[in-house]
């Protein structure tokens, strides 16, 4: 079997935990920081797990992580 390609645009926005969960930063973080409250911008900074239904659709993206 040949080796299957790497998304690169996944591979810049996913990882897999220790357990094999796929995780993802917050969207929302970028620009227009003004009418966004503190509490909001600390709370996008830190990372979650991707939801059950994109799941499959991530792995298959980056194989090799």
């Amino acid at each position: 079997m040949p080796k299957i390609k790497t998304h690169s645009g996944a591979k810049k926005r996913f990882k897999l935990s220790a357990t094999g969960k796929v995780v993802r930063a917050h969207a929302y973080k970028s620009h227009i920081l003004n009418k966004k409250t503190t509490k909001r911008k600390r709370n996008l900074r830190q990372t979650t797990v991707a939801d059950q239904t994109n799941v499959a659709a991530v792995k298959r993206m980056i194989p090799y992580k």
